[in-house]
């Protein structure tokens, strides 16, 4: 069995760049909304897979192409499920389960904001 430690505090400098979350398939509403991330378990493209994954501030939709549980690590963030106007905010600590084909605003409220997911198609 292999262990890896899922550490708090994570900053954006020690994330990969990922582009911006439009190359994500996201629509940007405001802001530049660049995105990094570090895979922890398996590949964005398996079944199952793991990672931190952080943005700068902004706002944007997108439609969940997985099934998703998320702890934020650092940072704030609102979403509002658009099938029902439901919003919650979301700090340090704070968990979250989305299941997949669900519209989601976000609005990162803090200059940055970084999750850890576990996601399966």
């Amino acid at each position: 069995m292999t262990f890896v430690t899922l550490k708090k505090d994570i900053q954006l400098s020690e994330l990969d760049a990922w582009g911006t979350v439009a190359d994500l398939g996201a629509e940007i509403l405001a802001g530049e909304l660049k995105s990094f991330g570090k895979m922890t378990f398996g590949a964005p493209t398996d079944k199952v897979s793991s990672a931190y994954f952080g943005t700068t501030r902004g706002k944007f939709r997108m439609v969940y192409p997985f099934h998703e549980q998320a702890t934020v690590v650092t940072g704030e963030v609102r979403l509002t499920d658009e099938n029902t106007g439901q919003s919650t905010r979301y700090q340090a600590g704070d968990s979250w389960f989305v299941t997949q084909g669900t519209p989601v605003l976000w609005e990162v409220l803090s200059e940055s904001f970084v999750k850890h997911y576990l996601a399966v198609a």
